[in-house]
């Protein structure tokens, strides 16, 4: 899947023109039809206006290929992350709710044990000595202040979730080490309940949140892996399609071929044809070649073949 095209197919294509002249020669291309621009996440260039003007320096860096792939895992262990968040929050209203209405509560389940006393009786179950009633008895034999210190750490558990969430769904440097501390704090309590009761989902819960961690910490670079924060901005900025290079790049100039020690055989130095000059508006009857895509300067001349990296160098005779 091409990440950067189906970004632009939902968000559409960022444009930028560079105010330094000679920058725009990677991102424009002028074409027999109107001037092309070069998405700065997909790479194609596009027949519209540019949405923004600026310096290099601050021309905008959208994310492309593996890094918009990332996001998108990101966002899926956000919205995991979110669906604990609710669980979690939920149990923790209920408990703080039983709590302050331990009492009324004991009453109505004690009331409701009676109805259902008989038809237990009349299929051979005994509810007095049930686990589960036993284990809801219990319940009602704990402190309030038992139960609010409950209710507390499980509303704590929540917020947790949720600041994890947010941080990952924006995909923020911050929420990925906050992410990884906060799920591998609490791996140790998880294998310790598969110790005491293992199930699917305690199983499947647990090597997804194993998962995360070591995604985390070896995609993101964190804590220093794979040369830590300094590396990933590198990563990023090195797949930036519009960024300053060590020297500045100007305009094509025109070049013949490049002189040898050897003579070719119509006897002009440099084992090639002889050098030629040719006027700044001789684009008509030449081609600019560097390997990219092809666009038509005019309906009746010869074709541009536009850099996908850096301004062609040469211009050879058509």
């Amino acid at each position: 899947m091409d990440w950067s095209r189906r970004a632009c197919s939902r968000r559409g294509h960022v444009l930028y023109e560079p105010v330094e002249k000679e920058y725009q020669g990677q991102v424009r291309a002028d074409t027999g039809i109107g001037t092309a621009w070069r998405c700065l996440r997909c790479g194609d260039f596009v027949l519209d206006v540019p949405t923004a003007s600026g310096p290099v320096a601050e021309a905008p860096m959208p994310l492309r290929g593996k890094a918009l792939r990332s996001r998108f895992i990101m966002r899926l262990l956000a919205v995991e992350r979110i669906f604990r968040f609710l669980l979690v929050g939920l149990g923790a209203y209920a408990v703080w709710k039983f709590s302050n209405s331990e009492h009324s509560v004991q009453m109505l389940f004690e009331k409701n044990l009676t109805i259902f006393k008989p038809v237990a009786q009349h299929y051979g179950y005994d509810l007095d000595n049930s686990s589960v009633v036993t284990t809801i008895r219990k319940l009602f034999t704990y402190k309030h202040s038992s139960l609010d210190l409950a209710a507390a750490a499980l509303a704590l558990y929540a917020v947790i979730e949720l600041i994890e969430a947010i941080g990952l769904w924006l995909a923020k440097r911050w929420g990925e080490y906050f992410a990884a501390v906060a799920t591998s704090l609490f791996l140790p309590v998880e294998i310790y309940e598969l110790t005491e009761h293992a199930t699917k989902f305690k199983i499947a819960t647990f090597a997804l949140n194993v998962l995360a961690v070591v995604y985390l910490v070896w995609a993101k670079r964190l804590f220093g892996v794979r040369g830590g924060g300094r590396a990933y901005e590198a990563e990023l900025t090195s797949e930036s399609l519009l960024h300053e290079p060590t020297e500045p790049v100007g305009p094509a100039k025109p070049t013949g071929a490049v002189p040898n020690n050897g003579v070719s055989n119509n006897g002009v130095p440099g084992g090639g044809a002889p050098s030629r000059t040719v006027p700044d508006d001789g684009l008509s009857s030449d081609t600019l070649t560097n390997n990219a895509a092809t666009l038509p300067l005019s309906v009746a001349e010869p074709t541009v073949r536009m850099p996908l990296g850096e301004p062609p160098e040469e211009i050879v005779q058509a």
